[in-house]
């Protein structure tokens, strides 16, 4: 039984009370001098009556205010069913252990007629001490480039472990924006080689992307020793007709998407065992690969795999015969390269190693620097909000350090580029 407002004393006051009017109504008092001596209302007072009736001293007494009927309660046997869920993905050597992976498992192998949502199911989950809280991302502006039907863009990132003794594991990976597809690389170093191998497999299973988004590093970006400089990786992306896109300047989080693949692989995969070697963990890969790939439903793609997605998604892919064609010496091939960047205090940014201006009332804003090679151009664009128009701010010559070669026509697209406006 729960007692009323004000705890057990204002229950016995109440009990007292409800006891006084039943024993002035069995002497025949009137209801109105009733009312008056305890003061409760006719309607209180008929109310008490009734349960004294039915139930006598102990009908006196406050009742549970629990309802008799909570459509919302879920029941016993499917609380026990997303429990045993989540101890048998707990097992598993690959996979996530949360609320959607639940669901899927409950939808994939049909253990419900009415699957429970993900709020549901994470009701259930607190409520047996199973939950796993995570903090909200951070929210603020920023002009983040997207995918569209005709525009292919992949994110690129790498992470690293540590092997018991030391030695380092850089895992590689490459995410398709649009269906999700994922490539992956384990290795020892991340060098230019390594990630020329990497994007090179990429491109060939997943298509050759529009643009590609990455950060600072100086195996993508080509170093800090000299400005202007063109890293190789650069030139294999302008030569295959790749538009390059870095974030800004120690902000991996803007590169979101490919990082939280960084963190599923962990969460789902390098935590799940322990490796003794490289070679070991070269060998286990292709389990998280193909988990992530068949069965992993992100949660943009509304129930569907990334297999399933990426099948219904048209790709231009890479072939071996123009990997054999690449020269040894990569040119600098007319393209377009994009960078994102935080306005400093004194209204500049950084672009290959060389400081540009742009005004110092935009500083701690975000603008978006255009780099055109065969036109020897720089444009920085900015737009101040989602419903502002974006527009030209500055534009430079750019001196390009060596002669610009034309894009083989084998790699040219067959829609027009977008245009930098579009894109912020």
């Amino acid at each position: 039984m729960l007692p009323p407002k004000g705890g057990s004393m204002d229950e016995k006051l109440e009990r007292r009370r409800r006891r006084k009017a039943i024993r002035l109504s069995l002497r025949g008092e009137r209801s109105k001098v009733i009312g008056q001596a305890v003061s409760r209302s006719r309607t209180w007072l008929s109310k008490w009556r009734k349960r004294y009736a039915r139930q006598g001293s102990a009908g006196l007494r406050s009742q549970s205010r629990r309802p008799h009927h909570t459509p919302s309660r879920v029941p016993a046997r499917v609380r026990r069913l997303v429990e045993r869920v989540r101890r048998q993905l707990v097992k598993r050597k690959v996979g996530l252990v949360g609320a959607p992976s639940i669901q899927h498992e409950l939808r994939t192998h049909r253990l419900l007629r009415k699957i429970p949502s993900v709020a549901t199911i994470k009701r259930i989950l607190r409520a047996a001490k199973l939950s796993q809280r995570r903090k909200p991302p951070r929210a603020v502006y920023y002009p983040l480039p997207t995918a569209t039907a005709t525009y292919v863009l992949h994110a690129m990132d790498w992470t690293e472990r540590y092997l018991t003794g030391g030695a380092k594991v850089y895992a590689f990976h490459t995410l398709d924006l649009q269906t999700r597809a994922c490539a992956q690389t384990i290795s020892t170093d991340k060098s230019y080689a390594t990630v020329r191998v990497h994007a090179l497999k990429t491109w060939k299973t997943l298509g050759i992307p529009d643009g590609l988004q990455m950060d600072n590093d100086g195996a993508f970006c080509g170093g800090y020793k000299a400005p202007r400089i063109f890293g190789q990786f650069v030139r294999l992306c302008l030569y295959l007709g790749i538009e390059p896109i870095f974030i800004p300047f120690g902000e991996p989080e803007r590169n979101g998407e490919v990082e939280r693949v960084n963190g599923l692989w962990s969460a789902a995969f390098w935590k799940r065992r322990r490796f003794r070697s490289v070679a070991q963990v070269v060998r286990a890969s292709p389990e998280f690969e193909a988990w992530y790939a068949q069965h992993y439903a992100p949660p943009k793609l509304e129930g569907r795999t990334p297999a399933q997605a990426q099948r219904q998604a048209q790709r231009r892919r890479l072939t071996a015969r123009p990997i054999r064609a690449l020269p040894k010496t990569l040119p600098i091939t007319e393209g377009r390269l994009h960078f994102l960047r935080l306005v400093s205090a004194e209204g500049t940014i950084v672009i290959l190693n060389e400081t540009w201006h742009v005004h110092k009332r935009l500083a701690g804003q975000y603008v978006w620097a255009t780099l055109w090679t065969h036109r020897q151009r720089l444009e920085i664009y900015q737009r101040r909000s989602l419903q502002a128009k974006a527009r030209l701010l500055k534009t430079y010559r750019y001196a390009m350090p060596e002669p610009v070669v034309l894009l083989r026509p084998e790699f040219k697209r067959g829609h027009r580029r977008r245009k930098v406006s579009a894109m912020l």
